[in-house]
């Protein structure tokens, strides 16, 4: 694993937006696979400042989870999130742009589709995680075992806490989710850490040691990771 330390969240999303961008203008029609949150907006911003819609008009695009049981045009969705900062800026066509909804009649049926498409555009080229307040990646939660490839997920306490989820007055009941196996198998993972609420996970996800009570720490495992960290998370 590389791992990049920062001066701040400004310098980190210099640094990563420019990281993809210079991957997706080297592989234009790469299949990145995009988290949502707060720390990725930044260099999300970054990345698509540093690419045209021109050149990115191979890109592929899929969605690594989903809040489930809310409508798709809630805002606080990773669907909205996405379209706001990726999919719509750089002009992605719903055929080139893969994802969870929402609030899917058959949620099981729904990961089995995702499932289909990933094993259909596979491999992922590029996947961008963020690291949960629990060690979570995506929606694979701590716990004695995980999940290899796209379920449904029993949401922890700690991720009802998130922001997104916080701001819905209808709230998610569940989550939709890529599985272990599915991140694991990219071909490179990009994984963002910022703000000093994120120091005591980072120390134990930097211990190295690999448990399944910390899905992260399944990245040491991996062997082309770049994380990029802000002081304040690490230190």
């Amino acid at each position: 694993m590389t791992i990049n330390v920062l001066r701040d969240e400004a310098e980190l999303a210099e640094r990563a937006g420019g990281f993809l961008a210079n991957r997706i203008l080297l592989q234009p029609s790469l299949l990145l696979c995009a988290a949502t949150g707060n720390t990725p907006t930044a260099t999300y911003r970054k990345m698509v400042d540093l690419l045209t819609v021109e050149k990115a008009n191979h890109l592929r695009v899929l969605k690594l989870d989903e809040w489930g049981g809310v409508s798709m045009k809630h805002p606080r969705t990773c669907e909205q999130y996405l379209q706001t900062h990726i999919v719509k800026p750089l002009k992605i066509p719903k055929e080139r742009y893969f994802r969870f909804a929402s609030n899917p009649e058959n949620p099981l049926q729904e990961v089995e589709r995702i499932q289909k498409v990933i094993e259909k555009e596979q491999p992922i080229d590029l996947c961008i995680l963020g690291l949960g307040a629990n060690g979570h990646i995506a929606f694979n939660e701590p716990g004695v075992d995980l999940k290899p490839h796209c379920h449904i997920a029993q949401l922890s306490p700690q991720s009802m806490q998130h922001t997104m989820a916080i701001e819905m007055k209808e709230k998610p009941t569940y989550g939709l989710t890529l599985g272990m196996a599915d991140i694991m198998q990219s071909k490179t993972i990009v994984l963002l850490i910022a703000g000093e609420h994120k120091k005591a996970i980072t120390k134990s996800f930097l211990s190295k040691k690999v448990t399944t009570h910390l899905p992260a720490s399944f990245l040491w495992l991996h062997p082309n990771v770049f994380c990029f960290v802000d002081r304040f998370a690490y230190r």
